[in-house]
C-alpha cells in the first residue's frame, strides 16, 4: 500500500520540470502553462467530493484500483501528448488519481500497519503522501537532463510501475468489510457553527501554505530559468523537491509536538520563507530560493498538519469527514487559483514583479492567520482558567 501510494503520488508532481518544455515546443502563454497545472486541482477536487466516503463502503481496494487505473491513464496521455487539450485532460485524470488516493490509500495504510507499526501508521501514510509529490520533478528533472526522450521516458517507466503496483494492490488483504447495501452519495461539505472560528484560522495558513506549494511545483521552473539563468532541468526540480522533502520532513518530526505552538511556528516560518522566496526573485539569488524553499517548506508542512489537527480536535468525530473535506477543499483551491493570478501578472508585469507581489501577499495572508489563531487561543485559556476557577 505504501509503495503505491508514493508512485501514484510521483506521477502527479513528474510534469513539474517539463512545462518549459512543453512551452517550448507548443509556444503556449504563461497563463495557459498555469492552468494546465490547475487543472490537476479540479480533478483533486472533484475525487474528493465525488468519492470521498466510497471506499467505506465499497472496500479500499476497489477504490485503489479506480486510482491506479486513473494514474495510469494520465502517463498514457502524456506519452501522446501533443496539443494542450490533451495536456489538460493528462493532468485531470492525475488530479482524480491523487484525490481518490488521498482518502482511500491515507486510511489503507493506517489500517494495513502491522501491531507494531499501529501508532507509526498516520506518519508513514503522509510520509508516503508528500513524499512521492517531492520524489516526482525531482526524478523527472534528472531523466530531463540526462536521459534520452526528454518528454516521454519518465511517463513510460511510470506507467510501467503503476501497472505493477496495480498488481500489489490485487494481491493486498482488504481492510475493510464492504457494506451489504452501499448508498454511493457525494461527499458532504460542512463545517459546523462552534468550529468556524478556529477553521477559518486555521484553513487561511493552510491557504497561504499551499499557494506556496503551487508556486513551487508550477511556477519554480520559470524562476530557475527566467530570473536565475539556469538552463539545468534537474534544478529546477530540485527546487520543489527541496519544498515538498522539507515539509514532509516537518510533519513526521513535529506529529508530537504542541499543536498550538507549532501551528503559530509554522505560520512564522511560512511568512519568513516566502519572502525569502520574493527577496531571491528581486536580487536573482539561488542561495536564497533554497534557503526558502526549505523554510517555507518545514512552515508549510507544520501549518497543513497541525491546523488539520487543530480543526479535527474541536469537530465531532460524527462530523469530522466533512469538515475534513472541507478543509481539503480550501488548500487545494489555494493550490490552483493563486498560481493562475500570478501566471496572468507575470504576463502584464513581468515575472519578477509579479513573483515579488505574490511573495508579499502570501506573507501578509499568513500573517493574518497567525494573527487569529493567536486570539483564538488565548480566548480559549481564558475560558478554560473561568471553567477551573469555576469548578
Amino acid at each position: 500500500m505504501v509503495v503505491t501510494f508514493t508512485v501514484v503520488m510521483i506521477g502527479t508532481t513528474m510534469p513539474t520540470p517539463m512545462y518549459v518544455l512543453y512551452q517550448q515546443e507548443l509556444g503556449f502563454s504563461a497563463v495557459v502553462q498555469t492552468v494546465i497545472f490547475a487543472v490537476y486541482a479540479v480533478g483533486v477536487l472533484a475525487a474528493l467530493l465525488l468519492f470521498g466516503r466510497w471506499s467505506d463502503l465499497l472496500g479500499r481496494r476497489p477504490l485503489l484500483l479506480a486510482g491506479v487505473g486513473f494514474a495510469l491513464a494520465s502517463s498514457i496521455v502524456f506519452l501522446l501528448a501533443g496539443p494542450v487539450p490533451v495536456l489538460l485532460v493528462g493532468r485531470l485524470l492525475s488530479g482524480v488519481s491523487a484525490g481518490i488516493f488521498a482518502g482511500a490509500a491515507t486510511a489503507a495504510v493506517i489500517e494495513a500497519a502491522p501491531p507494531s507499526w499501529s501508532a507509526r501508521g498516520p506518519a508513514v501514510a503522509t510520509a508516503a503522501n508528500t513524499g512521492g509529490l517531492g520524489l516526482g520533478p525531482i526524478l523527472a528533472g534528472l531523466a530531463v537532463q540526462f536521459l534520452p526522450g526528454p518528454l516521454h521516458l519518465s511517463f513510460v517507466v511510470h506507467a510501467v510501475a503503476v501497472a505493477l503496483c496495480g498488481v500489489l494492490v490485487l494481491l493486498a488483504p482488504e481492510t475493510v468489510t464492504r457494506a451489504a447495501h452501499p448508498r454511493l452519495r457525494p461527499q458532504t461539505v460542512s463545517v459546523p457553527p462552534e468550529v468556524r472560528g478556529v477553521f477559518v484560522s486555521a484553513a487561511t495558513a493552510g491557504f497561504a501554505g499551499f499557494a506556496v506549494l503551487g508556486l513551487f511545483t508550477a511556477i519554480s521552473p520559470r524562476i530557475v530559468s527566467e530570473v536565475l539563468g539556469v538552463e539545468n532541468h534537474a534544478v529546477a526540480g530540485l527546487m520543489a523537491f527541496l519544498l515538498l522533502a522539507a515539509s514532509a520532513t516537518a510533519q513526521l518530526t513535529l506529529r508530537r509536538f504542541d499543536t498550538d505552538r507549532t501551528l503559530n511556528l509554522g505560520c512564522v516560518l511560512l511568512i519568513v520563507g516566502i519572502l525569502l522566496v520574493g527577496l531571491s526573485i528581486a536580487t536573482a539569488s539561488f542561495v536564497e530560493l533554497v534557503v526558502g524553499a526549505l523554510v517555507a517548506g518545514v512552515g508549510q508542512g507544520m501549518s497543513f498538519s497541525k491546523g488539520l489537527a487543530t480543526v479535527n480536535a474541536r469537530v465531532d468525530p460524527a462530523q469530522r469527514a466533512g469538515v475534513t473535506s472541507s478543509y481539503f477543499v480550501v488548500l487545494y483551491v489555494a493550490i490552483s487559483l493563486p498560481v493562475v493570478g500570478i501566471g496572468a501578472a507575470s504576463m502584464a508585469w513581468g515575472l519578477v514583479t509579479a513573483g515579488i507581489v505574490f511573495a508579499v501577499a502570501v506573507a501578509a495572508l499568513a500573517a493574518v492567520a497567525l494573527a487569529a489563531l493567536l486570539v483564538l487561543q488565548r480566548r480559549n485559556t481564558r475560558r478554560a482558567e473561568t471553567v477551573g476557577a469555576a469548578a
